[in-house]
């Protein structure tokens, strides 16, 4: 499937870090989210009902990064697929969790995972 709906850079701020002051003072986090469905039909029939309604979904991942708590960035991103996948119609999820203020002892413009998971 190559079809797909990506959303980039929904900005949340958020909870999630090893670090004791990370769990206790929220700092933005960017998510990224490619969703590959079959767009043939919604192209067809100019339907909302016949696609992936991207504005209900940002909501969605903002509302599951926005208000769980995780020790890794990796588990964010395991919770913003089961939120895609949980879309009937998404056959696969990319998505990509950035912290650019990620507490390291270096300068580094952007730290980010990406994980891809399908059905």
């Amino acid at each position: 499937m190559t079809d797909r709906v990506e959303l980039k850079g929904i900005e949340v701020y958020a909870k999630h870090g090893v670090l004791e002051f990370e769990q206790a003072q929220a700092q933005i986090f960017r998510v990224d989210v490619t969703a590959y469905t079959d767009l043939s039909k919604a192209g067809a029939s100019d339907d909302l009902a016949d696609t992936l309604d991207y504005g209900e979904l940002a909501i969605q991942v903002r509302d599951i990064v926005g208000t769980e708590s995780h020790a890794l960035i990796e588990r964010v991103a395991e919770s913003v697929a089961g939120v895609v996948l949980g879309h009937e119609m998404v056959e696969r999820a990319v998505v990509t969790i950035h912290k650019p203020e990620a507490p390291v002892d270096a300068v580094v413009g952007d730290i980010s995972v990406t994980i891809d998971r399908a059905r």
